[in-house]
């Protein structure tokens, strides 16, 4: 990864007209090994965000992309990143990388680096990931060596800068991913320290699937005149999934999970709880009644973690029990099913859990599980998507729903506890109260994979 392609200046920062469905790659003056890279991957048409993005950030712009996850941004921005590096090659350089790429999860920042390195596969860059959940020693011998990108989540870049493992004084190009999740996860002063280390002369990047005022917010500290393209707002839900709710019991959401697993023998199911106890729970549960499943979330080992996503992408695990921490970072084949076994209390956080299904042109179902503490949640979730999600009735446990009182708290199987609405937050979360070292959200990476490493998983509920 070098180049050195000066910024130029910028032009009115409009977004392109929508590409015209006939546009390909090689419309888009990317360098021959980069078409190749694609085509061994027989990546031919861009996606909407590459068609608008990719001239863009080849020109040298500052970017604000407004996209969900599974719409092809990390191609959006890695390939004119690859593009600018290889047109001006320069020595690595020992602990100073040309760009950074932040990401909220370790599952996320591995994704990005992988990808890194399918579409770089003919140009001789390096690139790593450093987050948390594993030794940093290997990650500070990385450093020490020089690669041209990085990418890490915040929590270990912040330990590594600290330690002067890496110096960010050399980044050319910075890329803030996922925003809206970063500032969900509490690292917004993370991130505004990382950008007080960064050199004012850069190209910068923002990406985002929404964008409140804090978001808003903190793009104007990074980028400078950017351009803006936006593509599927995160609002719309994918037209190939097929929604349902379920009423039911707060006691009787485990027995009604198996009943759909059941009914549904053919792919793989993912499984959405709110906290991460709830998550291991459910598993034990889910075992006792003959089904085999894993649980990812935020105090899973980083083996751990490795093993239940490669267990579920192989089909030995056919579910996979989560928390949020993966409903952005997991890009997994076969997903059939997607059950919101808690509704979320953020409704965009709807929206990217069921994203997991119906992809690559395939058909999804997505199931919510909905018990008489729920129904605000269910009714912000469908403001949010702008129409009702359908009733699925005669499902077994319906008639104890609509007939019994909610059990006493924490009765039945102990997998859930009465919802408790959080306050929504419509800026940056406050850290005023008692002392300033109290974090009102978790810090916490997601999973990944590389020699390199991985930010630090904390004790989130997530």
């Amino acid at each position: 990864m070098h180049n050195h392609s000066t910024v130029t200046p910028s032009a009115p920062a409009t977004i392109p007209s929508a590409a015209p469905s006939t546009i390909h790659f090689t419309d888009l003056s990317l360098a021959e090994p980069l078409l190749r890279a694609l085509g061994e991957k027989n990546y031919t048409v861009p996606s909407p965000i590459q068609a608008k993005a990719i001239p863009f950030l080849l020109q040298g712009r500052d970017l604000i992309g407004v996209a969900q996850t599974g719409t092809g941004k990390t191609a959006a921005f890695a390939l004119p990143i690859l593009q600018r590096l290889a047109a001006n090659p320069t020595p690595t350089t020992p602990k100073r990388p040309r760009v950074l790429v932040l990401a909220p999860t370790r599952e996320l920042a591995a994704q990005i680096q992988q990808s890194f390195g399918a579409y770089g596969k003919f140009l001789k860059l390096s690139s790593a990931v450093v987050f948390g959940g594993v030794s940093i020693s290997p990650q500070i011998r990385t450093l020490a060596r020089g690669v041209d990108i990085l990418i890490a989540t915040p929590g270990r870049l912040q330990d590594l800068e600290r330690s002067k493992h890496v110096i960010l004084d050399k980044v050319e190009v910075f890329v803030l991913d996922e925003a809206d999740r970063m500032l969900d996860l509490g690292f917004v002063h993370e991130i505004k320290r990382i950008i007080t280390k960064l050199p004012p002369k850069r190209q910068s990047l923002l990406f985002s699937a929404t964008m409140p005022p804090a978001i808003q917010d903190l793009a104007s500290s990074i980028v400078h005149n950017p351009a803006r393209v936006e593509v599927t707002p995160v609002s719309s839900t994918a037209e190939r999934i097929e929604q349902h709710v379920c009423y039911v019991n707060r006691m009787d959401k485990a027995k009604l999970l198996v009943h759909f697993i059941g009914k549904h023998p053919q792919g793989l199911v993912l499984v959405f709880v709110r906290m991460k106890h709830m998550a291991n729970k459910l598993v034990d549960q889910l075992f006792k009644d003959g089904v085999r499943a894993e649980a990812i979330h935020g105090n899973k080992s980083q083996g751990a973690r490795e093993r239940a996503l490669e267990n579920f992408r192989a089909g030995r695990s056919r579910v996979l029990v989560a928390t949020d921490i993966a409903a952005r970072g997991i890009d997994v084949k076969g997903i059939a099913l997607v059950v919101n076994f808690d509704l979320p209390e953020e409704p965009e956080s709807y929206v990217h859990r069921i994203g997991r299904t119906a992809r690559a042109g395939l058909d999804g179902m997505a199931v919510a599980f909905c018990d008489s503490s729920e129904r605000n949640l269910l009714r912000n979730i469908e403001r949010l998507i702008r129409r009702p999600i359908p009733v699925l009735k005669d499902h077994p446990f319906e008639g104890a729903a609509q007939t019994q009182r909610e059990p006493s708290p924490y009765a039945g199987s102990g997998i859930d506890r009465p919802h408790r609405p959080a306050p929504r937050h419509g800026g940056f979360r406050s850290h005023s109260s008692s002392s300033s070292n109290n974090r009102t959200a978790p810090r916490t990476g997601g999973v990944g994979f590389t020699k390199a490493g991985f930010a630090r998983s904390g004790s989130s509920r997530y």
